[in-house]
């Protein structure tokens, strides 16, 4: 150490005395210890030049000192956890207000070192399959790329926007947003490079909205940037977003969430349209993130590495990540807190009587429960699983022999024993919910309610023409293929809902598929869910952003060529239930636009009351999420509304 500065007032009067540059700041501070964070705010308050950022310096010395672990909560879609009695909670997420700071999820503590601890190992125990998320089905395909690829926003746990490759988070005050609402500007950072040296700029931000709406391309995430008219390159750092309409959800694209994610034009430019889903790149990814892959085995295990050209030079901790696949969430569970064969355990979807006994014994792990806006629904299908149409099933146009009889579907509902599942096998991790949007508060329903009740359900099929056992009408019998993946809780639901159906003369066939399948976005495998082959199936989603416009898209037939999920669009369409209905439709289009508040919570909990009183989903639980987290590993800080990882620069041992 430099004894003329011995301590942080002299380095400071250094500062002031000498006009330091900022090559000459991050010398001296390395060899004080300090993050590059901590150099660049001195610097920030004290003056100097613009030479050198110093967070794009050269490896720094290791700072110690972070504050305690935030809770982690889910982001959408797909899956949640179940566990009772966690040893740490979180807070509910607000609506969305504009923040400012570093990058997404910084802790605000001074870093602790690239590279200072070897291998971090995460299990995903349902396997990404692909890493490029605007083809991704499902929480773990957008978590395993968002160590890769970075959005220009975050919304963190209390519903805040955080700029991440943005400089700052657009607003009206600072005339990013315009007063109409049809349009938004993102300065973007300075000095920000792909991990292969290449400069990131705003033509890559224009190619990724180019990318994702090509229909020919089939993304999953294209209802996100629809709303889209024109992207504007201003400058190589500025970009200005035109809609079409008034957005009032104008953070949604470019948003972490679901698909938010920037993609390199110079590496994808030539492998658009029908030629972007057989894009080597969808294994093998380019991005700014803290780590790039070094391996990855779809359906089994990524290893990564650090990107050397990471813009924070302190960051990441470790030097290494393991996110492996496979096994199911009991097994997860144990490898977290009786093991210690993993440093976090995702989605802990574990009957209580299992990991209650797990986490009371743990000496190496700490169960972590906090709110989420996701649900475990049953949907239903309205196209025919079993009739074919050229080379497909449940194909638009094919209608269900008796699941578009609302009878039908009534009848279902109330044989469906929501109480029983909620508190036998979630306990305080989830709650029995009329709602399919269950957040924000404010867009959830006051006005729905459900019941359990066996003899109207037999009365509603008696009344409709449905008798006998198995029940049948004009020849037609109701027998249900009701599908889920793999694990040991859905399993005792399926067992819970099965033997209600069947009370009322309802045959219940019971399906499990790995979840590395079932949340496949392989075109070719029936067994996914966007296939949808079956009369019934079972998983939970959520909104990835507080103003949920995304999230109801999965009930939207707007354009039914695309909107519906069907072999011509490659499954890609986000209404796997091939529902139709204009009334929802009209609401879903008017909530595009929509800036009255007022308005906005009429129009959201109409989509969600008309989806449920007309059946087409019956939610079950509304869950939290449980993650188990090594004690060591401090700096998480996760949302409801994006991938569990995403912060991973942040994380670390704390010894």
């Amino acid at each position: 150490m430099d004894n003329r500065l011995g301590d942080l007032d002299d380095f400071r009067n250094e500062l002031l005395r000498n006009r330091l540059n900022r090559r000459s700041v991050l010398k001296r501070g390395m060899a004080l210890g300090l993050s590059a964070p901590v150099i660049a705010s001195l610097l920030a308050a004290c003056g100097g030049d613009d030479e050198e950022e110093a967070t794009s310096a050269p490896e720094a010395t290791s700072d110690t000192g972070a504050g305690e672990a935030t809770k982690p909560a889910e982001s959408s879609p797909t899956e949640a956890g179940a566990a009772s009695s966690p040893t740490e909670s979180g807070s509910e997420a607000a609506s969305p207000t504009s923040g400012s700071g570093g990058s997404t999820g910084s802790t605000g503590e001074p870093g602790h070192g690239r590279g200072q601890a070897d291998l971090l190992r995460i299990l995903y125990w349902q396997a990404p399959t692909i890493l490029n998320p605007h083809f991704s089905q499902g929480t773990k395909d957008s978590a395993a790329a968002s160590l890769i690829l970075e959005p220009l926003i975050d919304v963190d746990i209390e519903g805040n926007l955080v700029p991440v490759l943005a400089a700052e988070v657009p607003s009206l005050d600072n005339g990013g947003v315009s007063a109409d609402g049809l349009s938004v500007t993102y300065k973007l950072k300075e000095g920000v490079v792909w991990s292969d040296g290449e400069p990131f700029t705003a033509e890559d931000v224009k190619f990724t909205w180019e990318f994702v709406v090509d229909e020919a391309a089939a993304t999953t995430t294209i209802a996100t940037y629809l709303p889209i008219k024109d992207v504007e390159v201003v400058d190589d750092l500025t970009v200005t977003l035109h809609f079409k309409d008034p957005a009032p959800g104008w953070y949604s694209p470019f948003a972490t969430g679901f698909g938010g994610q920037v993609l390199p034009k110079h590496i994808l430019q030539d492998q658009m349209g029908e030629a972007a889903r057989n894009s080597e790149f969808n294994l093998n990814p380019i991005g700014t993130g803290p780590y790039k892959i070094a391996e990855f085995r779809s359906g089994d295990v990524g290893m990564y590495e650090i990107n050397e050209n990471y813009r924070e030079a302190d960051k990441p901790y470790f030097s290494k990540v393991e996110l492996k696949g496979g096994g199911d969430a009991t097994a997860a569970a144990r490898a977290a807190l009786q093991t210690g064969e993993t440093d976090w355990g995702w989605n802990l979807q574990v009957e209580k009587s299992v990991l209650e006994p797990m986490a009371d014994g743990s000496d190496s792990g700490v169960l972590v429960l906090t709110p989420s806006p996701n649900v475990e629904r049953l949907l239903f299908n309205f196209a025919d699983p079993n009739t074919e149409v050229d080379g497909a099933k449940a194909e638009p146009g094919s209608p269900h022999p008796f699941m578009t009889d609302d009878k039908v579907r009534e009848a279902l509902k109330l044989a469906s024993d929501r109480d029983s599942v909620a508190e036998e096998l979630y306990g305080p991790a989830g709650k029995a919910t009329p709602n399919i949007l269950v957040a924000p508060e404010k867009f959830a329903s006051k006005d729905t309610s459900y019941e359990f009740d066996l003899d109207k359900a037999g009365s509603t099929l008696d009344e409709a023409g449905w008798t006998g056992s198995p029940r049948a009408k004009d020849g037609v019998e109701i027998k249900i293929l009701y599908q889920t993946t793999i694990n040991p809780l859905r399993q005792k639901t399926q067992e819970i809902i099965k033997q209600g159906w069947e009370a009322i003369g309802v045959p219940t066939e019971l399906k499990s598929i790995d979840a590395g399948v079932y949340f496949s976005s392989d075109a070719g495998n029936p067994d996914t869910a966007a296939h949808f082959y079956a009369d019934v199936e079972m998983y939970t989603n959520g909104p990835s952003s507080p103003y949920p416009i995304d999230y109801m898209s999965g009930w939207k037939s707007v354009d039914p060529d695309v909107d519906l999920a069907q072999k011509s669009n490659q499954w890609a369409g986000t209404n796997i239930h091939r529902w139709v209905n204009e009334d929802y439709n009209a609401m879903y289009t008017q909530a595009l636009t929509e800036l009255d508040e007022a308005k906005q919570v009429e129009l959201f909990t109409g989509m969600n009351d008309l989806v449920v009183n007309q059946v087409v989903v019956v939610p079950l639980v509304h869950r939290a999420d449980v993650i188990a987290a090594n004690k060591k590993l401090k700096g998480y800080k996760t949302s409801p509304w994006t991938p569990d990882v995403r912060d991973i620069a942040d994380w670390y041992f704390e010894e």
